[in-house]
């Protein structure tokens, strides 16, 4: 009388010839077909086969690893006819920008003057160019109040990562789903040496979307820059000029399209972004340089933070980026987020 088994071979279906063959490495009985040699074990939990490789995005075949790098990885199409080179970033490897990295006040407690001049002297310093001794003297003539230019450019540092609280209680609220990003970079002196400073911009609000500080001018820091934003909005291109630093993390991190400025008669310009560059400049020379990494990092923090949230614009009819944005406030809460003095 033949046998029945519970299963059958998964090769050739035979359900009454088997061996018992031992047992795999997780303990479970494995038999041997009588009737193909096919060695299974039949209560063993089904796993499915994850590939190493990501697939190719043109074709969806399999892929082999082409080149490995610190911050991403190249991947070639294993299908000849496809070809298909494409690039994958660790996001792990990848340091974060500058722009997460600040120390200072969260709050306002034992601070020995009220926040409406504390606001005030902020909003003077950051919307326009008034030097730490000018802005004592006028709120000693002003308000009678008598504050020292250092307890002044305490505040501007100090109070950093308050402000970058809020601006990230707010940047749910914001829409960023332009055409284009544009990103660049310009020079700034901390203790005399040079340093570059990285930003992107949202071409249609004008928001300063991230930036990112660093004694670098090279690829390593333009990964940081948009690894940063990657989560704020999904752009259909990005808009840079010629320096190759962007082109390989444009591609690996944010996976669009990559517009290289270059000329000034390409229909495409990097204009807007030279331009605020050029107002970040005029407000940059009235310091003289930085003195320190951290407190350049603070107020470079505090600077962005007033110009997307605080400082209306002309171009954008006396709107905030944020506001183009999408945000929409009452009087009320934007005293409670710090928006008015």
């Amino acid at each position: 009388m033949q046998k029945s088994y519970h299963f059958s071979c998964p090769k050739c279906n035979n359900n009454h010839y088997f061996y018992r063959y031992g047992k795999d490495p997780s303990g479970h009985q494995k038999y041997q077909c009588r009737v193909c040699r096919h060695q299974f074990a039949p209560d063993a939990p089904k796993t499915r086969h994850t590939p190493k490789y990501p697939t190719c995005p043109n074709c969806g075949r399999a892929s082999f690893l082409h080149h490995d790098y610190l911050h991403y990885s190249n991947y070639r199409c294993g299908n000849k006819s496809c070809n298909h080179s494409f690039f994958v970033c660790k996001g792990t490897s990848i340091p974060d920008a500058s722009m997460s990295n600040l120390f200072g006040k969260t709050d306002f407690k034992r601070m020995r003057y009220p926040v409406f001049i504390i606001m005030t002297a902020l909003s003077m310093f950051y919307l326009g160019k008034s030097s730490f001794r000018n802005i004592s003297l006028i709120l000693r003539t002003a308000f009678g109040i008598k504050v020292s230019h250092t307890t002044i450019s305490n505040w501007c540092k100090n109070f950093a990562p308050l402000f970058d609280n809020v601006r990230l209680k707010l940047m749910p609220m914001l829409d960023f789903s332009s055409d284009e990003w544009h990103a660049d970079e310009t020079v700034v002196k901390i203790a005399g040496i040079k340093h570059y400073i990285w930003f992107v911009v949202d071409s249609e609000t004008r928001f300063i979307i991230g930036y990112h500080l660093s004694p670098h001018r090279d690829s390593p820091q333009a990964f940081s820059l948009l690894h940063s934003v990657k989560e704020l909005g999904k752009p259909k291109a990005i808009v840079t000029d010629r320096y190759s630093a962007y082109k390989v993390p444009v591609k690996s991190v944010l996976g669009v399209k990559h517009i290289q400025v270059q000329s000034f008669q390409d229909a495409i310009s990097n204009n807007l972004i030279e331009c605020f560059n050029k107002q970040f400049k005029a407000w940059y020379k009235t310091k003289q340089g930085f003195a320190s990494f951290e407190s350049a990092n603070n107020l470079i923090s505090m600077f962005v933070f007033f110009f997307n949230f605080v400082r209306p614009h002309s171009a954008l009819d006396g709107q905030t980026p944020a506001q183009v944005a999408g945000l929409v406030l009452s009087k009320r809460q934007k005293r409670e987020f710090l928006l008015v003095a």
